[in-house]
């Protein structure tokens, strides 16, 4: 069941070109501070780089069975079955496993608010805009705050004093070593956990009946007929399993390692994968994020480039068409802009931490930049003539 509600607002010419002026502002700051972050992040990819081929030379092979104290404060390589001691349990609901993570998912049926917005430009420079909200009852994780919706007081989710919660064995081993914390909070390998008719009957949580239904707890009057409220109790376990690990060998148990640049080093990962393994999965890690940041700091850049000539479109908006076009060609030159300074921007970076690929990139973006003023050049050249 779902219902929608939609609001429309008209925006004057005039209000229009003064939140575009005021929009250079922002346009600004983004630009600004897009070249910290484009510049920043090189460095970081670099330090991490660095430090990772410090620690594939530096890490030594060490046996699970029993702690070799030769291995004292060096990066060490090794893997086993990661257990715990003893099961773990919520009480609340009776229900245990012998796992090294307990995980309680608590799901609410409750109101969703899903938007879309269509903008339409009038003749003489005005924009309309409609939002339509669409109002679903759905089953989420968590409580959806209600209170952000456009139409709060008719769609209020309720609160519940039961949550989602995670817990954790302590000590989780493998083999002759204790997990530190740093790794336990690695170990995600979480797997849906039936559970079983209770023996005897659960207290009323929130005023409602607790029932087994299907492998989980529901909470309500009719699983079939959900209410606005209702909840469904589910489980996940991770379970005793083969670990890899990389890091600095403190007494029996472990410590990150930290590389000459800063880099710290503490893997764990799931099943059994060599050092070289886990290394390379670890660059090719910094290497994803790097490309992310920059993709980032370059559209933050191209964002802060269009805001500042966003004016000149909404100025043209009188007729629609024409800043439809106006809005095209600004986005071209702000994309053409933002390209090349974003790339002399990695370049000056590269140059700084690894000068002999910096210089090829900062030539390719002068080479950029050459062509857009030629482009430019000529414009103005033709526009002179005519």
């Amino acid at each position: 069941m779902s219902d929608s509600f939609t609001e429309t607002v008209t925006t004057g010419w005039l209000s229009r070109i003064g939140n575009s002026i005021k929009g250079i502002v922002v346009g600004i700051i983004l630009i600004i501070a897009s070249f910290p972050v484009l510049f920043i992040n090189e460095g970081c990819a670099v330090k991490t780089r660095k430090d990772l081929n410090q620690g594939a030379k530096e890490c030594v092979p060490a046996d699970s069975a029993s702690v070799d104290s030769a291995n004292e404060g060096k990066l060490v390589h090794l893997h086993g079955m990661a257990k715990s001691q003893a099961p773990l349990n919520d009480d609340q609901f009776g229900v245990s496993a012998e796992a090294l993570k307990l995980k309680r998912q608590v799901e609410m049926y409750q109101w969703k608010e899903n938007t879309s917005t269509d903008t339409k430009k009038k003749l003489g420079g005005k924009e309309e805009k409609t939002t339509t909200y669409t109002y679903e009852k759905v089953w989420a994780e968590g409580r959806i705050d209600s209170g952000k919706f456009n139409q709060s007081s008719d769609h209020a989710n309720p609160s519940s004093t039961l949550g989602s919660q995670i817990w954790t064995a302590t000590p989780i081993t493998t083999g002759a070593y204790t997990l530190s914390s740093g790794l336990v909070d690695q170990i995600a390998n979480f797997t849906p956990l039936p559970v079983q008719s209770p023996q005897s009957e659960i207290a009323d949580i929130d005023g409602r009946k607790v029932q087994w239904n299907n492998s989980h707890y529901y909470i309500g009057s009719n699983p079939a007929a959900p209410v606005l409220g209702d909840l469904k109790v589910s489980y996940l376990a991770a379970m005793p399993t083969e670990v890899s690990i990389i890091a600095r060998q403190t007494g029996q148990s472990f410590s990150p390692f930290t590389g000459d640049s800063g880099t710290t080093i503490n893997m764990l990962q799931i099943g059994t994968h060599t050092a070289a393994a886990m290394f390379d999965s670890a660059q090719e890690s910094n290497k994803i994020r790097t490309w992310i940041v920059r993709v980032v700091g370059f559209v933050v850049m191209f964002i802060g480039f269009g805001l500042i000539f966003k004016p000149l479109s909404v100025v043209a908006d009188v007729l629609p068409i024409a800043g439809d076009i106006v809005g095209v060609g600004t986005g071209i030159v702000a994309f053409l802009l933002a390209a090349p300074l974003s790339l002399i921007t990695i370049s000056v970076a590269w140059i700084f931490y690894r000068p002999l690929i910096g210089v090829p990139l900062l030539l390719l973006a002068g080479v950029g930049l050459y062509f857009l003023f030629k482009k430019i050049a000529a414009v103005r050249k033709a526009k002179g003539k005519s």
